[in-house]
C-alpha cells in the first residue's frame, strides 16, 4: 500500500503502513540506482528494538538494498534515513550498527491508535483478505477408544483456536474430527467390551495385554447387556463383533462429544473412516494415483533397526511417496488383498481434495510425526501441487501433581481424562496453558500452579487485567464520566505524555500485527504470548499509578486527562477481549 507523504494520518496496522512507506522509498532508491528488479520487499522486516534507545522502530531494509545497488550499507542507510525524515509521521530515523534504521514517529500516530481500537471496537486488528478462503482443519480425530485424555486436549485447543484465528483473520474455516472406527483398533474395543458384556452378566473375564481396561467400558457392558441380555454370551466372534463394534465405537464417540464440548470446542464435520468402505471411494483415489503412474508392485526393504532375519520380503501394491519428498514407499494393500490403513486416509484427504477447499491443515499428535510426510506426498499427488497443505504437530503434556509427573496409556485405562482436567480447573485454564508454549514443544501441565492466582497462572493474569479495566470504567461511570466508545474515542488523547503510556499504546499497536502474523504461520500460540505481555504492562502501568498521581485513571481533578487515561484502558480491554475469544477464553468483568 502506498503511503502518501503529504498525508500524516495512519490508521489501523502502523507497523505495516511504515513498511509500506520504506518499501516505497527503498525502490525509489533501487530505481535510481538502475537496479529496480533486484531488490526483494519480502525480507524487509519492521520491529520494535529491545532497546528502547533505538527508536520506537527499527528496519534492516538499507543493508538488503546495499548490494543490489553495490554500495555501502551505511550510506544506502543513510539516504534511506533523510528520505523517511522528510515524512510528516516521522518525528526522527537514524542510523545504527551496520546499516539498520531506526525510526521514531510522531506522537499522533500512535494516538491514532486508540481512537481506531474505539471505533472499531472488538473488529480492531481483523487484516484485510483479498479473498475469503474456505480452510479444512482436521484435529483431535482421536481413535474412538475411550474418552479424551490430557494430551488430546492441547490439540483440540490448538486446533478450536486455530479455528478461531483464522475465522478473525476473514476466513471461512470447517473443523473436521476424522474417526478411526475402520481398523483394528476399533475391533480390539469390540471385544474389549465385550469382556465387560461378559462382566455385566457375571461371567468371569480375564483382560489380555491388547485389551481395553479402563473403567469407562463398563457402562458399555451394561448397555450391552441391556440390549442383549445373555444372548451373546458363548457365541462366535463372527456373530457380535461387527455390531458390539458399532455401539462401542458410537458411546466413544459420545464420550469425546461431551469432552470437547466441556473445553470449548465445537466440530462442524466428524468423518467415519467406515464411511469410505464398499463406497468406491478408495478404489477411486487408488485409481487417480495409478493414473499419475505412482502406485506400483514391488518389495519394500526393511524397516530401519529391524534385523533382516526377522524380515520376510514380499510383493505388495505400493504408492511412490519417495517421488514426492517421503524417505519411503508406502504400502496401499496388504497380501490377503485388503487395504492396509493408510488406504482409507488417502481416500480421506482425496474426499476433502473434492469437497472445494482453498486449504487444508492437519493437527496430529506428536505419535503422528512420522505420519506427515506420506500424508503430505498424497495431497500433493492429488491436488498436482495446487493445494497449500500444512501439518502442525503438537508435543506431549506433562501431567504434573503435587505426587510428581502421571504417566498416561488409554490401553491401561490409568490415563488423565481431559474431563478430570477441566473439572478440577475449568475450561479457560485448560485452553490458555495449552497455548503458552509452541505447539511443537513440551508442556508440563502443573495442576497446583495452574490454580494459584499469580502471573505464574497466565489466563488469571490476563483476565485480571480485563477485569481491573471494567472496574475502571464502572467506578468512571458513577463518578459522571461518559464511558462510551464513541465518546472516548473523541477524547484529547495527546494528553497521555508518560513514557509508560506511550509504551503501552506501541504495545496495543502491535496487535493487527500479532494477529496477521499467527494467521499466517498458524500459530495461535503468538496471541496467548501477546496478552500476556499486554497484561503484564497494562499491571506495571497500574502499580505505577500508585507511586505516581499523574497515572491515576480516575483523577476528579482533570477531567479531560481523566478521560484519555480512560480511553487508554478501554482499548486494552477491546483487545484484550478480541485476544480471549480467539484462544476461547471468557474475558471476566469481576475477579
Amino acid at each position: 500500500m502506498n503511503m502518501d507523504s503529504k498525508d500524516p494520518k495512519m490508521t489501523m496496522d502502523v507497523f505495516a503502513k511504515v513498511k509500506a512507506l520504506v518499501v516505497e522509498h527503498v525502490l525509489e532508491i533501487a530505481s535510481g540506482s538502475g537496479q529496480p528488479d533486484d531488490v526483494n520487499v519480502s525480507s524487509i522486516t519492521l520491529e520494535r528494538p529491545k532497546n528502547r534507545s533505538h527508536g520506537e522502530l527499527s528496519t534492516n531494509a538499507a543493508m538488503l538494498l546495499a548490494k543490489s545497488v553495490r554500495r555501502k550499507p551505511v550510506d544506502v542507510a543513510g539516504e534511506l534515513a533523510a528520505r523517511l525524515e522528510r515524512d510528516k509521521r516521522i518525528a526522527g530515523a537514524t542510523v545504527a550498527g551496520p546499516g539498520f534504521v531506526n525510526l521514531t514517529l510522531v506522537k499522533n500516530v500512535w494516538m491514532e491508535v486508540l481512537g481506531d481500537v474505539l471505533q472499531s471496537g472488538n473488529c480492531y486488528g481483523r487484516p484485510e483478505v483479498d479473498q475469503r478462503r474456505r480452510i479444512n482443519v482436521e484435529f483431535v480425530s482421536a481413535n474412538p477408544t475411550g474418552p479424551l485424555h490430557v494430551g488430546n486436549a492441547r490439540g483440540a485447543v490448538f486446533g478450536d483456536a486455530l479455528g478461531r484465528l483464522l475465522e478473525f483473520a476473514g476466513h471461512d474455516v470447517t473443523r473436521e474430527y476424522y474417526i478411526n472406527d475402520g481398523g483394528a483398533q476399533a475391533d480390539t474395543l469390540a471385544r474389549s467390551a465385550h469382556l465387560r458384556y461378559l462382566e455385566a452378566n457375571g461371567e468371569s473375564v480375564e483382560f489380555d495385554g491388547q485389551s481395553y481396561k479402563g473403567k469407562y467400558l463398563i457402562p458399555v457392558g451394561t448397555k450391552l447387556k441391556e440390549k442383549f441380555g445373555r444372548s451373546m454370551i458363548g457365541r462366535p466372534e463372527s456373530d457380535w463383533l461387527e455390531e458390539f463394534r458399532n455401539i462401542a465405537v458410537k458411546e466413544m464417540m459420545e464420550f469425546i462429544r461431551n469432552d470437547l464440548a466441556m473445553l470449548g470446542v465445537r466440530m462442524d464435520v466428524y468423518f467415519s473412516e467406515r464411511s469410505l468402505y464398499g463406497t468406491g471411494k478408495i478404489e477411486n483415489s487408488i485409481n487417480a494415483l495409478d493414473e499419475k503412474g505412482l502406485i506400483y508392485e514391488g518389495v519394500l526393504e526393511p524397516p530401519k533397526g529391524q534385523e533382516s532375519s526377522h524380515w520376510k520380503p514380499r510383493i505388495q501394491q505400493l504408492f511412490k511417496s519417495t517421488a514426492l519428498g517421503d524417505d519411503r514407499d508406502r504400502p496401499i494393500m496388504k497380501p490377503d488383498g485388503s487395504w492396509t490403513y493408510f488406504a482409507p486416509d488417502i481416500a480421506y484427504h482425496h474426499d476433502k481434495l473434492l469437497r472445494g477447499f482453498d486449504e487444508l491443515i492437519n493437527v496430529f499428535g506428536s505419535d503422528h510425526g512420522g505420519y506427515c510426510s506420506r500424508i503430505k506426498a498424497v495431497v500433493l499427488a492429488l491436488s498436482d501441487g495446487g493445494m497449500p497443505f500444512d501439518i502442525k504437530t503438537t508435543q506431549l503434556v506433562n501431567v504434573v501433581s503435587k505426587d510428581g509427573p502421571m504417566r498416561m496409556s488409554k490401553r491401561l485405562g490409568n490415563f488423565v481424562q481431559l474431563s478430570e482436567a477441566v473439572e478440577a480447573v475449568g475450561p479457560d485454564v485448560t485452553r490458555f496453558v495449552m497455548l503458552m508454549r509452541r505447539n511443537d514443544a513440551p508442556l508440563d501441565f502443573d495442576f497446583e500452579k495452574v490454580r494459584e492466582q499469580s502471573r505464574d497462572n497466565p489466563v488469571f493474569y490476563v483476565q485480571y487485567a480485563h477485569a481491573r479495566v471494567c472496574s475502571v470504567l464502572e467506578k468512571a461511570e458513577q463518578a459522571g464520566f461518559d464511558t462510551s466508545d464513541p465518546v472516548l474515542a473523541g477524547a484529547d488523547l495527546t494528553l497521555l505524555n508518560h513514557p509508560a503510556q506511550l509504551g503501552f499504546v506501541r504495545r496495543i499497536a502491535e496487535w493487527p500485527r500479532v494477529v496477521k502474523a499467527a494467521a499466517r504461520s498458524h500459530e495461535p500460540h503468538r496471541i496467548a504470548f501477546y496478552l500476556y505481555e499486554l497484561a503484564s504492562e497494562f499491571h506495571a502501568l497500574w502499580t505505577k499509578g500508585m507511586e505516581a498521581p499523574e497515572l491515576h485513571f480516575l483523577q476528579e481533578s482533570d477531567k479531560e486527562g481523566t478521560q484519555a487515561r480512560i480511553a487508554l484502558a478501554r482499548s486494552a480491554s477491546l483487545v484484550i477481549s478480541s485476544g480471549l475469544g480467539i484462544v476461547g477464553v471468557e474475558p471476566m468483568t469481576r475477579m
